[in-house]
């Protein structure tokens, strides 16, 4: 008898679970890609390397994976984004003056030589974005150039 009542409790917490679960997809956070001032003025050999390790959270040329439209990831994602987009911002970078180029330079040569970009969590889902040792090193040797 008492695995009958813990049946039937377990039946309407997963219930509600689901009903929960369903409830939070109406809310969803914004997720826009602004359209672009223009390019980032480097060769190209590091934009492609820029567009493939970094704009996905440091530019408005995101590409949204469809987990970023299942909330709670959804929240969390536009959330990193944000954040990313707040330190550095590649879209915006037509319109930086030079303290703050300078300074966004010397921030990309600190975060690859620390290896805490691109971020560890984006790699189990985002592989191709691995930056090689060469990569890092001509990353490193564009930001050092300009500064």
């Amino acid at each position: 008898m008492a695995d009958a009542g813990l049946r039937k409790i377990a039946k309407w917490f997963g219930l509600s679970l689901l009903i929960v679960f369903l409830a939070i997809q109406v809310i969803q956070p914004e997720r826009s890609n602004p359209a672009l001032e223009s390019e980032i003025a480097a060769p190209p050999e590091i934009a492609a390397i820029l567009e493939r390790s970094c704009y996905d959270c440091h530019s408005h040329q995101t590409n949204w994976p469809w987990y970023a439209h299942v909330a709670p990831v959804s929240w969390w994602l536009a959330d990193h984004v944000e954040h990313g987009r707040g330190d550095l911002n590649f879209s915006e970078w037509p319109v930086l003056d030079f303290e703050e180029l300078e300074h966004a330079f010397k921030d990309i040569d600190e975060q690859i030589e620390k290896g805490e970009m691109p971020l560890k969590a984006y790699l189990i889902l985002h592989s191709e974005a691995k930056l090689s040792e060469e990569e890092k090193a001509a990353l490193r040797a564009w930001a050092q150039s300009n500064f």
